[in-house]
């Protein structure tokens, strides 16, 4: 995920060498307090949070709070210190789920001839303004591209083009020569608008180009975070107040768009796929009018702190994380509508609260102080990590890393693992230290398309410059056919956010007892170590912030 594959390539190389080179020792106490990890005790907590009595765990909702109340006692009783807010456990999240209301219009005059009646649903779509209840836009427009701004990578859709005061039209996409990862930061909504707010545009419009495609509804809202202003502080489709319009055309009102332009979409989205923009001005000026509904609730994350011991680390912390919402009550699934979230993510809460009872069984503590974070909104795009990591409720300078925990799949013997993010950082070394000392083999992500490290709370993190990671499964498994991503597919297909995952799926909580064993001594080595984690050299992560 770097600016430059072959220095990527040499600085991976470098930390993988100086990970194998590093000795590792692990001192009595600490595999005591390891060997005292009960299988049991993780299937507790998994068996109370994914109880119908918590109804799914929504955000907003009593079940929720029923979470909430549950992990706070539990972090009372392994003696963890309140670290949310006002001497509190608890950090409070505001959620509000924004609507767009019927009646929005949008028109596209050209500059000759009339404009054509669009119809909402069918011909474009307007995702709420979570902060603007009536927008009204009337700008023109200009073709930018993927809406790419990244000169250093040797592209930019912005070249050549004045997108000041116009509303910006992009197809979805990244350049071929991206990585996977780069690729899809840039393709990110959030990045789209930021990128066209720089350019000083007031709307973006992605455009699809596929004919037979429909534009997808948001039935149920679209949720951002607002801050104790009232602003919005954290959002998946919100940058700033200069974009105060997000919308969505068919491939029908694209062809309209480029009416009159100097190129047609023939020739500018061949030139696309040859990674040669061929952004321009378009002819027509676009007026928009639209209004949106607000259903505002409070939620919360949960945080708990073991202080360190040394007289200046103390003061910087290692966070262990996991989700703590689920999906609530939805649609139902052979009769049952109730989703409870066993795997995704009590299992995940669970190895959090494990983890901190490791430490407190340790009579030294380490140097660093580690927070226990368990955040709401992960279901709903990031949101309470997002809110969590922009305003954390110790010092944001002084977190030094991030240690997630989601949905570890807990279903077989866990031989191997995948790093998602540690490439990125120097916390590849702690990792293979661990994984060393515990017999796990480390290996490159069996499934890269499903694109895992961004779409989890550590992201939120990396967002905020803080080195991150999150330990999957590999793939090796005990009979030697080292396939266990397949068994994961199968089982995905069955239990991933459907209503079947409860307590009565598929567990192995002995794979369940070496993930906290393994997270613990990556967050052990990163809380003893002097030196902070820090971003492999020229690494892309390290060089961005999205938020």
């Amino acid at each position: 995920m770097n600016i430059k594959p072959f220095l990527f390539f040499l600085g991976s190389l470098a930390v993988a060498q100086q990970a194998r080179a590093q000795s590792f020792t692990v001192s009595k106490p600490i595999t005591d307090a390891l060997a005292q990890v009960q299988p049991n005790d993780i299937k507790a907590h998994i068996q109370y949070l994914a109880d119908d009595k918590l109804k799914g765990r929504l955000p907003g909702t009593p079940g929720y709070q029923m979470a909430v109340d549950y992990v706070t006692e539990q972090l009372k009783k392994l003696g963890a210190q309140p670290a949310g807010e006002n001497g509190t456990y608890v950090q409070k999240v505001r959620l509000r789920r924004a609507f767009t209301a019927p009646g929005a219009t949008l028109t596209v005059q050209a500059q000759q001839g009339t404009a054509p009646t669009l119809a909402y649903g069918q011909d474009f779509m307007f995702y709420p303004n979570p902060e603007e209840a009536q927008v009204s836009v009337q700008a023109p427009l200009v073709f930018a591209g993927y809406g790419i701004s990244t000169p250093e990578l040797g592209y930019d859709d912005y070249k050549g083009v004045d997108a000041k005061g116009k509303v910006v039209v992009i197809v979805r996409g990244a350049p071929k020569k991206f990585s996977s990862t780069v690729a899809l930061y840039n393709e990110d909504l959030l990045t789209i608008m930021q990128t066209a707010a720089r350019h000083g545009a007031v709307g973006v419009l992605v455009a699809s180009t596929k004919p037979t495609a429909k534009l997808i509804a948001q039935p149920k809202g679209v949720i951002s975070v607002l801050g104790p202003d009232g602003k919005v502080a954290v959002s998946r489709s919100y940058a700033t107040k200069q974009i105060r319009m997000l919308g969505t055309v068919n491939a029908a009102t694209l062809q309209n768009l480029f009416v009159g332009a100097a190129a047609d979409t023939g020739r500018v989205l061949a030139s696309l796929r040859t990674d040669k923009p061929m952004s321009q001005a378009l002819t027509g000026s676009l007026t928009a009018q639209f209004r949106s509904t607000y259903q505002d609730v409070d939620s919360y994350n949960v945080v708990g702190k073991i202080p360190g011991t040394d007289a200046k680390l103390k003061n910087e912390y290692v966070v262990h994380s996991a989700h703590l919402d689920h999906l609530g009550i939805s649609t139902p699934v052979e009769g049952d509508s109730l989703y409870n979230g066993a795997h995704d993510n009590a299992s995940g809460v669970a190895s959090v609260l494990e983890i901190g009872k490791v430490y407190s069984r340790l009579k030294e503590k380490p140097k660093r102080s580690v927070l226990l974070v368990l955040v709401t909104g992960e279901e709903m795009g990031l949101m309470g990590s997002g809110y969590f990591a922009k305003y954390p409720t110790v010092p944001k300078a002084q977190i030094v890393a991030d240690v997630n925990t989601d949905m570890p799949t807990i279903i077989a013997p866990l031989l191997s693992v995948v790093p998602l993010g540690a490439e990125n950082s120097s916390l590849q070394t702690q990792v293979t230290n661990a994984a060393n000392y515990l017999g796990l083999t480390v290996e490159d992500d069996p499934e890269p398309e499903q694109n895992r490290f961004i779409r989890s709370d550590q992201y939120s993190f990396v967002a905020q410059g803080i080195p991150a990671l999150h330990i999957k499964y590999g793939n090796k498994t005990a009979d030697g056919q080292n396939n266990l991503s397949q068994t994961v597919q199968q089982w995905r297909a069955k239990y991933y956010h459907k209503p079947q995952d409860d307590i009565n799926g598929v567990f192995d909580f002995e794979a369940g007892k070496k993930y906290v064993q393994l997270n613990f001594l990556i967050g052990y080595q990163i809380a003893q170590n002097p030196a902070r984690p820090t971003w492999n050299p020229g690494n892309f992560f390290g060089q961005k912030k999205v938020q």
